[in-house]
């Protein structure tokens, strides 16, 4: 496939945006993020992954600018999604907030090629990393800037301790104050904004995460891949995600003997990986769990949802949760679901209903309600069941894609005839 920056690609040419004369009519989006698949270190990656295939399916040409992964094309078209991966220009000795700065200049040079054989509608931004380059295309070429705040620095350390999460928040405010519109997955962030930010009302949205179907796939040999984890009498508790304190494992392992005190079969599986992953080895040594727990690393999608399958009960004990896809994907696959009462998780999960919610940080409530669902299993199966009845009723990518489609068109019930105007002088000079 030749580069994008070659010869335009079919169905690309430049003027052919809303100039063309369809006011409120979103064509063509640039997303920009710093992780997206293969490259997957939260759940930014395959949230920026599904909401754009999903809004290729509304008529939306996508275009995804991003870090470049080794391995992978600088330029493909995945399924309907066309993605720019662009690489550093200093990739050795910078330290993280060097390389973010790297990688915005970076994805700006690129963005002058790409749009000089493609007329965009709409930059949509997602998270702080990208706000440099966001802040300066947004200005070069009028383009209305959407933002998604996915988490903030403020939120994951309940408050702000060093120099670097100063600067980091810093960065926040940046954007959201650049941004048209500040798009948040839940009431809980978007109150949360509201306030660190001082943003108004009328400029926020909320759109919720959603689920991939695929995460119900029923697989061969389940029976034979599970007896690589446990005994066929042992009852699997899960945890699928980043090894990250705010994510509130060394909870679920302070848990486990009271845990396993009543429900002597039970065994933790922790999927994942991250910095805190040796001082949760450690902390399970320390209490004596051996056998009890198995820290799996990090695993693959077919693997994560094999073991969301398999689950007696997926536990989710976070300490901040701005909404929590790994939960909607456990519920996806069926299993019944503990989790924090914390952030966009209380407005997930019913209590009693499709789930359980427990106090944040709290051993014994956390204790109790695992073992509600593993001494009930008629009980856990009517909440799953519920659970995934919900989830494809009210978090399908579809529902969200419109629903991003309409936050785009909102921006053009304002008079932008003006931003038109100076995007294409900006692109006859170039």
């Amino acid at each position: 496939m030749k580069s994008l920056l070659g010869k335009p690609d079919a169905g690309i040419a430049a003027g052919g945006g809303l100039e063309s004369g369809h006011p409120g009519v979103v064509r063509r989006v640039l997303m920009l993020t710093w992780e997206f698949p293969p490259m997957v270190v939260g759940g930014l990656s395959r949230h920026v992954f599904d909401l754009s295939r999903h809004l290729v399916k509304q008529g939306v040409e996508v275009h995804v600018l991003t870090s470049q992964v080794e391995g992978y094309p600088d330029y493909e078209i995945n399924q309907g999604v066309r993605v720019h991966r662009v690489a550093t220009y200093q990739a050795k000795e910078l330290n993280f907030l060097e390389w973010v700065f790297q990688l915005n200049l970076a994805m700006l040079d690129y963005s002058h090629k790409l749009l000089r054989q493609t007329s965009l509608d709409v930059l949509h931004a997602h998270d702080w990393l990208v706000v440099y380059a966001a802040k300066a295309i947004k200005h070069t070429y009028g383009l209305p800037l959407v933002a998604t705040i996915h988490a903030t620095e403020h939120g994951r350390n309940q408050g702000l301790h060093s120099e670097l999460q100063h600067r980091i928040h810093g960065l926040e405010w940046q954007l959201t104050y650049e941004a048209r519109r500040v798009i948040t997955c839940s009431r809980f962030m978007r109150d949360e904004v509201r306030y660190l930010f001082n943003l108004p009302d009328d400029k926020l949205d909320i759109i919720g995460n959603g689920v991939d179907p695929q995460a119900v796939r029923v697989f061969e040999h389940e029976a034979q891949w599970r007896s690589q984890l446990a005994l066929p009498s042992e009852k699997l508790v899960v945890f699928v995600g980043r090894l990250v304190r705010e994510k509130g494992v060394h909870v679920l392992l302070d848990s486990a003997l009271g845990i396993l005190q009543q429900c002597p079969d039970a065994k933790f599986i922790i999927a994942g990986n991250g910095p805190e992953r040796h001082a949760l080895e450690k902390q399970a040594e320390t209490l004596g769990l051996g056998p009890k727990v198995l820290f799996l690393g990090q695993v693959d999608e077919d693997a994560r949802n094999r073991l969301l399958r398999l689950a007696s009960v997926a536990v989710f004990p976070s300490l901040y949760e701005p909404f929590g896809i790994a939960p909607l994907e456990a519920m996806a696959a069926g299993s019944p679901v503990v989790v924090s009462g914390v952030g966009g998780l209380q407005e997930t999960i019913e209590y009693g209903v499709d789930g359980w919610t427990v106090l944040p940080g709290d051993v014994p409530s956390l204790v109790s309600h695992v073992i509600k669902v593993l001494s009930d299993d008629l009980e856990a199966r009517t909440m799953a069941i519920r659970a995934f009845e919900k989830v494809f009723s009210e978090y399908s990518w579809e529902h969200i894609a419109v629903q991003t489609v309409d936050c785009y068109a909102q921006l053009w019930h304002h008079d932008d005839r003006e931003a038109v105007r100076i995007r294409q002088e900006v692109a006859a000079a170039l």
